[in-house]
């Protein structure tokens, strides 16, 4: 799989990134979670991962040709909103030898692959109730 890096969020030591793959698919790398607490809340599946990103990482989008990277719909791949204002990602834990080589990931830190329809859904205008779960 070929990665074409689309922007990251950085402060020192932290590096969450947003990469488009030649898949369909966008790679979401961001910060391993820990919390028991927060993992009890989650139905993680067998080869899935999640990883918590700040939501602006997905205004990076705007270099794959998308209009707006504003998140207006909080439904998978996000499976949670924390209190600090960053989202919980899940998707299949990447495995792909070639992608994995082409990034740089601390060890605190890990990424999941993501339909890019997936994606999308996030960014359009949704009707009804507040989609949003707060952790």
């Amino acid at each position: 799989m070929k990665l074409r890096f689309l922007g990251k969020n950085s402060t020192p030591g932290d590096s969450p990134t947003l990469y488009a793959s030649d898949q369909d698919s966008y790679v979401v790398q961001g910060w391993r979670v820990y919390a028991q607490d927060l993992l009890a809340q989650l139905d993680v599946p067998e080869g899935h991962s999640v990883v918590e990103v700040p939501t602006e990482l997905f205004e990076h989008l705007v270099k794959d040709g998308v209009p707006a990277g504003e998140i207006k719909n909080f439904t998978d791949p996000i499976v949670l909103v924390t209190e600090q204002g960053t989202c919980i990602v899940q998707g299949p834990r990447m495995c792909d030898a070639e992608a994995l080589g082409q990034m740089r990931m601390p060890d605190y830190e890990t990424c999941v692959e993501v339909p890019k329809s997936s994606v999308m859904a996030l960014l359009e205008e949704k009707s009804g109730s507040d989609q949003q779960r707060p952790a």
